[in-house]
């Protein structure tokens, strides 16, 4: 296994050849594109200077040697059926037709076309430059070009002055980075020396880094260790007394699942086994049990939704699903269940017609929360209101003390005897969690003995 310092030197040498690898290729690319450039660039003004005197030339083979021999560019003429009719560097008659080449189909649309590409008559890349003329009343493409070969020959002399300097730096690099390499070592064994010394149980070592400020910083660390695990160990204990508590509170909603599931679960098996066992039993009770039926297999699924959402409430998982409904629709829906099993009780209903756009099962739950509660610890009528955008449960019960009015809303809270989490754990943390999921908060205004208000508003959630 290789120590730190020679890491440090193998990562430092590999730096350096990769940089000089990256810096040849852009210099090679840059130097490429720029020549091309360049000499694209006078290629287009050598056609101009030609085509001024094309009309006036009767032998297009003269013209083309004449030009390659006064500028070395390799010329050639084509026609308009891709024909090469002069050529200066080659057998016109051996070459192939030109029609499918990109610079000439090019150059029936833009004034000059060029392209680069390999040519397999000369063995070499090229750039080629063309552009279309009429030569006595017929359509012709004149076409310039020259090795790139030049270019490569420019860079290899770079790169090789280059690669002599990079050597150089390298060596003097490489020497700096072994002294460093030694100064790293001594550190090190400093605060091996330490560790040993703290393995024994010898916190009174003592440790004395001298060249490196992170070094001194662990050290520094290190002579603080003993305290911070004592500070640990206190703070394990905490987490374990957490986590023992979060294990009880679930215990405890299983527990409340368990015994609210009872009564509707005995009460649908009781009506079932009963029609199962009398056929003859008359219409008017049939009816009647399976009336009961279906109002305990609604309780168990409401149950079941108020599982479910203390689970994502547990997760912060919540997700909205919204959909488009009237409130009052659902008031009425809501009290009418709930006078089902308040019977002497009544729900003063004050609210007209809203549209709102929400996560139904989300806010009746709520609504179901709060008037439950509401009419559990009261004895007179219930009001639920909607007036300004505001809803609001109104009873006139027992109350809650101003101190525990912030704290209600909690999760898994209790206020003395009184139980607020509809025997789910769940409770106003709920009601809380599910408001802020849709923009909104809970608010409670309470005086004890004389009664409270839970109010929420409803204006994110109307349609616009």
């Amino acid at each position: 296994m290789l120590k730190i310092h020679q890491i440090f030197l193998i990562k430092f040498f590999s730096l350096f050849v990769g940089a000089l690898f990256l810096f040849s290729v852009l210099m090679y690319i840059s130097l490429r594109e720029s020549t091309i450039e360049h000499n694209r660039t006078g290629l287009e003004h050598s056609i101009i200077l030609i085509g001024l005197e094309l009309e006036s030339i009767d032998d297009l083979d003269l013209l083309a040697y004449r030009v390659h021999d006064k500028t070395d560019l390799r010329v050639t003429i084509i026609d308009n059926d891709g024909v090469v009719i002069a050529e200066s560097n080659t057998d016109k008659k051996t070459m192939e037709n030109h029609g499918n080449r990109y610079e000439v189909m090019q150059a029936n649309r833009e004034t000059f076309s060029y392209s680069v590409r390999y040519s397999k008559t000369l063995k070499e890349d090229f750039l080629y430059v063309a552009k279309k003329y009429v030569y006595h009343a017929k359509p012709i493409y004149l076409r310039l070009s020259m090795s790139l070969e030049k270019t490569l020959h420019d860079f290899y002399s770079l790169w090789i002055k280059l690669a002599i300097a990079f050597l150089i730096v390298m060596i003097i690099a490489f020497y700096i980075a072994k002294l460093m390499s030694q100064r790293v070592v001594y550190d090190i064994e400093q605060i091996t020396n330490f560790l040993d010394e703290i393995a024994n149980k010898n916190y009174n070592a003592f440790i004395k880094t001298k060249y490196f400020y992170e070094f001194l910083e662990i050290s520094l660390m290190l002579k603080n260790l003993v305290k911070k695990l004592t500070s640990r160990e206190k703070q394990k204990r905490k987490y374990t007394a957490k986590l023992r508590l979060m294990n009880k509170q679930r215990e405890d909603i299983l527990s409340a699942v368990s015994h609210e599931l009872k009564n509707p679960v005995a009460s649908i098996m009781g009506y079932a086994q009963t029609l199962e066992e009398d056929p003859d039993v008359s219409l008017a009770i049939r009816m009647k049990f399976l009336s009961k039926i279906s109002s305990n297999g609604e309780k168990i699924i409401q149950i079941l939704d108020r599982l479910a959402l203390s689970v994502k409430l547990e997760n912060n998982d919540l997700k909205i699903i919204e959909s488009e409904f009237d409130l009052k629709v659902l008031f009425d829906e809501i009290v009418s269940n709930l006078s089902l099993k308040y019977k002497d009780r009544e729900i003063i209903v004050r609210a007209n017609s809203a549209i709102i756009s929400a996560d139904k099962t989300m806010i009746e739950l709520i609504l179901i929360n709060l008037l439950d509660n509401a009419l559990k610890y009261s004895e007179s009528d219930v009001e639920l209101v909607l007036q300004d955008s505001v809803v609001s449960v109104i009873d006139k019960g027992i109350g809650i003390k101003e101190d525990d009015i912030p704290k209600v809303a909690e999760k898994f809270y209790r206020v003395n005897k009184n139980s607020w989490d509809n025997s789910m754990g769940i409770g106003l943390a709920m009601v809380s969690h599910s408001l802020k999921a849709h923009k909104s908060e809970l608010n409670i205004a309470s005086e004890y003995g004389k009664g409270s208000i839970f109010s929420f508003s409803i204006k994110e959630m109307q349609k616009k």
